[in-house]
């Protein structure tokens, strides 16, 4: 055990090798591919291939392929082990040494079933993807949350595709803008229940803690602000975003919030963003 505690951490007691395991543990459960590492994390390709060639072989990540990518992953159970192991060894058993008594982040909730869940939803420019998430949880459950958005770059503007879309479905639009991410996380920001990511660079930014422990994952989706075309591809590129958000969003109204533990909501929202992206 000791051995390869020290193995693992003197892997990430090189500065460049902690940054390629914090953005992989960002993105758990996601598998990322080695040149987006690469490229997130101002590396040279080769550069990349080293730091993660020692995380792999120490067991802190995981390596698989998809056709001729080389995808990467966090190993939950090593870095779990990294944190239990150093704790046994430098406490010796002894409860009341340490660890210090940090809160359990998978202990059952006590909230009560009818407490209205705040949910912030984050992409880079907060223009489509977050806002479709935000006005679509407030359209189909607006009485159990209360639905933000926000952007790690936020345009100036909506986007006018998302607003027509939005619309077209009877959603209304009035209270929606853009909105920075800074809003919700000072002082006097709202107490967050969970916070999603929909889109790979705001999943990649290395932000602070939230306060309160909220439940977070991934729902990535491609951005149909890129859409190239005619105006019939552009609003079929938002249809289809907006379609892979509205089952999203379903899927995450319909869970039973009041029965289940932090553990298994983990898993079903995680879960959730692997749904597939198409309508």
């Amino acid at each position: 055990m000791e051995s390869t505690l020290l193995d693992r951490l003197s892997v990430l007691s090189h500065p460049q090798r902690m940054a390629i395991f914090r953005l992989l543990v960002r993105r758990c459960p996601d598998q990322v591919s080695a040149g987006e590492i690469a490229h997130v994390l101002g590396l040279k390709a080769s550069t990349a291939s080293v730091y993660l060639s020692a995380l792999h072989k120490c067991g802190l990540i995981l390596q698989s392929r998809r056709g001729t990518s080389v995808l990467y992953q966090m190993n939950l159970d090593a870095a779990q082990s990294v944190v239990s192991d150093l704790f046994l060894d430098c406490c010796r058993g002894r409860p009341d040494l340490c660890p210090p008594n940090l809160p359990d982040p998978f202990a059952r909730s006590q909230t009560m079933p009818d407490k209205t869940f705040n949910v912030l939803f984050i992409c880079t420019g907060n223009s489509a993807r977050s806002v479709f998430a935000e006005a679509i949880l407030r359209h189909e459950a607006g009485d159990r949350f209360t639905a933000y958005s926000a952007g790690t770059q936020p345009r100036s503007e909506l986007n006018p595709y998302a607003i027509e879309m939005l619309k077209s479905r009877g959603i209304n639009t009035s209270i929606l803008r853009a909105k920075n991410i800074a809003e919700f996380q000072g002082p006097d920001a709202p107490p967050l229940d969970f916070v999603f990511t929909v889109c790979d660079l705001a999943a990649n930014e290395d932000c602070p803690a939230w306060t309160g422990q909220p439940i977070s994952a991934h729902w990535g989706l491609p951005d149909p602000v890129k859409a190239t075309g005619t105006e019939a591809e552009k609003r079929l590129a938002f249809q289809q975003t907006y379609g892979a958000m509205h089952n999203r969003i379903k899927a995450f109204a319909a869970l039973p919030l009041g029965t289940l533990d932090r553990a298994s909501l983990q898993r079903h929202v995680d879960d959730i963003g692997r749904t597939s992206e198409t309508v």
